[in-house]
């Protein structure tokens, strides 16, 4: 069932550009997975967190997921929700929801994983307790 707006903390609004559409004439998969790193992205570095120069340490992706219950399509403005949904010593899982802009449940949700590691070695480290504090106030 698609999560009601109410389950996201954060928020990104994005639009659908003409090159997201595809042949059957609606987003493309894909799209939302670039939304959804977008959008968790953006967040990481508005919140003094992920400094993607020069930051250590960093975070990757270790998973992605998403299921999709409504097209969106261009030309059309797109919120996409965000919430913590668990943390871990050295990961985060969030929830995300992609929502066109009238709609009160989410066209596509998913769930994004990343891992904090150290930025030469590309080895886990903890969560910054400054990163956790941010992380906590969205969950």
């Amino acid at each position: 069932m698609p999560a009601p707006r109410s389950e996201f903390k954060a928020w990104r609004k994005l639009t659908t550009r003409w090159a997201d559409n595809d042949a059957y004439g609606h987003v493309n998969n894909s799209v939302f997975y670039q939304w959804f790193d977008t959008a968790v992205n953006a967040w990481l570095v508005e919140q003094a967190m992920l400094d993607i120069k020069d930051g250590d340490p960093i975070a990757l992706v270790v998973r992605t997921s998403c299921s999709y219950f409504a097209p969106l399509v261009f030309p059309e403005d797109v919120d996409i929700g965000i919430a913590v949904s668990q943390l871990g010593r050295s990961s985060i899982r969030y929830r995300l929801g992609a929502f066109a802009l009238a709609e009160a449940r989410a066209a596509a949700q998913g769930e994004f994983v990343h891992v904090t590691v150290d930025r030469s070695t590309r080895r886990p480290v903890d969560i910054p307790a400054h990163w956790r504090t941010r992380l906590l106030a969205i969950s």
